[in-house]
């Protein structure tokens, strides 16, 4: 399921820049600043999305956003901590942080 438009081209903390066509959101790891660096694909699920976050080193996490809006990791890795605002998940997850724009239910 794909974000609504003002997700993927809402600003330059989250969404995909007008004219990109590839979904990039916001991520980092460790100490480095937030940058729109991770792509992301969605594939639908019973209940919800499952979403893959792919690093610019290769690396990936898999995450389930429910049809309420709640995430967890999908992938075995530790339960992430998330705040939400505005649409915007913000997630913590090891040492990756990420901003994802979460799509209306």
């Amino acid at each position: 399921m794909a974000p609504p438009d003002d997700a993927r081209v809402s600003s330059d903390e989250t969404g995909t820049p007008a004219g990109d066509p590839v979904e990039r959101i916001a991520c980092a790891v460790g100490d480095a600043p937030l940058s729109q660096a991770c792509t992301i694909d969605r594939a639908q699920e019973d209940g919800g999305t499952l979403v893959t976050i792919r690093h610019p080193d290769g690396g990936f996490r898999r995450l389930r956003v429910s049809r309420d809006g709640q995430v967890s990791a999908a992938d075995g890795a530790l339960p992430p901590a998330v705040t939400v605002r505005d649409g915007v998940a913000e997630v913590a997850l090891g040492d990756a942080r990420y901003r994802l724009p979460l799509a209306n239910p």
